[in-house]
């Protein structure tokens, strides 16, 4: 059976609230609905095709409608389609473990499944906790997270998280956390090493005042991705890391957005060579097919939580889908991908040739600063140039710019006035190109009327 664009719509107003939309304003445009996908495009309900220039947020990197992914759903459908992991175990769960535990960090060895990002951080802040309260120390109970981060939109993430246009609202439901600045040279008064000094410091300060009450530090490696595009100054995590040990603090390591090549490294943490306690992924691990996340702990974390039944070290937290044969399936079925096309070298290349299309944008007028690491780009628009002043968020200037991207065939999402590029990892020279050219003509037609 077939509907009319104006069908579905009318279905949208009755009956659908999207996440992260003013419905009032959703609602007043046409606003698009997809039927289908091929590669690195979309199609919408009126048969227009877009390109997927924010990989349908953040999350498939090998295309749409990739044979091979599809292939291994309905090879997984003919055995079994889910069982519970409470209890029992699956096979593509197995394997799918064993394959994460000999690509991540050597310091993680055991995986541990959920449904989405936010679930595998929550998972991962209350590992800390627990964890500390096991080894019989519950006086270390205290997360410490940086300031303008992400890690989600459950309780718990949000907990940790910093960027009030997303939190504030529900500050009296959130429990207490412990914050420190993110080194951003752009915005600190004095060099970027200077910066970085800053930072470190004031995070060795409260490590030296409150270390004994501190469970583990949450940290977006390389990037923060939702915070606006902003990337860390190389070395950085590795001092973070150093002072994490040297303090006795676990250190926790979100690659939600970051992890399985978007950065031009398997996982973004490698740039510093940093070994996490937990590290959490979600997002392109089953590309873009299914949701399906996971977090990875130490032998030493897990060890924590193993013992006899009387001694109630078990770790009481589980998903109805935990562990999902299908996503388990499709997830071996991408990194099989990763390895057959090698993506993270193809990223890497592509990164690099793109950079000339990126400095060209940053030419424009309204253009404050391009921010590239691999393909995870931010593109910051200013209402003056010279003295890199911003433009009032009541303009809404990424929204805008995003909604002319629309209308000339490219599909991406603003943060605040950091227009995102996010695409697909699969994207070759050509496409990247042609995606930059809409990019370009939006931001201009937008902020140079």
């Amino acid at each position: 059976m077939t509907h009319t664009y104006e069908e579905l719509l009318e279905k949208n107003r009755k009956y659908l609230w999207n996440p992260f939309t003013q419905m009032k304003t959703y609602l007043a445009d046409e606003p698009l609905i997809i039927a289908s996908g091929q590669g690195v495009k979309v199609t919408d309900a009126r048969g227009k095709e877009y390109y997927d220039a924010n990989a349908s947020v953040w999350l498939n990197p090998h295309g749409h409608n990739r044979q091979e992914l599809n292939d291994a759903i309905i090879e997984q459908l003919g055995q079994i389609a889910h069982s519970t992991l409470l209890g029992s175990a699956n096979i593509p769960a197995l394997l799918l473990a064993e394959r994460l535990v000999q690509i991540t960090p050597e310091r993680l060895q055991k995986v541990f499944y959920s449904d989405s990002g936010a679930a595998s951080v929550e998972i991962g802040l209350k590992m800390a906790y627990q964890y500390w309260n096991n080894k019989g120390r519950p006086e270390k109970c205290t997360l410490l997270t940086m300031k303008n981060a992400y890690h989600g939109d459950t309780v718990g993430a949000v907990s940790v998280g910093g960027i009030d246009g997303f939190h504030k609202t529900f500050e009296k439901l959130l429990f207490h956390t412990e914050k420190v600045s993110y080194p951003y040279p752009y915005r600190f008064n004095g060099t970027a090493e200077e910066c970085v000094q800053a930072c470190l410091t004031e995070l060795e300060q409260k490590l030296i005042e409150k270390a004994d009450q501190i469970a583990g530090m949450i940290i977006e490696p390389m990037v923060q991705g939702a915070g606006g595009m902003i990337m860390m100054p190389a070395g950085f995590l590795k001092q973070v890391e150093a002072l994490c040990r040297k303090y006795d603090v676990l250190m926790l390591v979100d690659e939600v957005a970051t992890g399985f090549g978007r950065t031009g490294k398997m996982f973004a943490c490698e740039h510093d060579g940093v070994q996490p306690d937990i590290m959490m992924v979600g997002k392109k691990l089953t590309g873009g097919y299914l949701p399906v996340a996971v977090t990875l702990t130490s032998d030493e974390v897990y060890d924590a939580f193993y013992g006899e039944h009387r001694e109630r070290k078990t770790f009481y937290h589980g998903h109805s889908y935990t562990g999902n044969q299908l996503g388990c399936a499709v997830a071996l079925a991408s990194l099989d991908i990763y390895e057959k096309d090698q993506t993270v070298a193809h990223v890497q290349r592509m990164s690099e040739a793109i950079k000339p299309l990126l400095q060209e944008i940053e030419t424009l007028d309204h253009v404050g600063e391009v921010r590239q690491l691999g393909l995870m780009i931010g593109i910051e628009l200013v209402a003056d140039k010279a003295s890199r002043r911003m433009y009032d968020w009541m303009e809404a200037r990424g929204a805008s710019v995003c909604r002319r991207a629309v209308d000339l065939g490219l599909l991406t999402r603003p943060l605040d006035d950091v227009v995102t590029f996010m695409p697909p990892l699969v994207s070759t020279q050509e496409e990247l190109t042609d995606m930059l050219r809409i990019l370009r003509q939006a931001i201009q037609e937008v902020t140079e009327p």
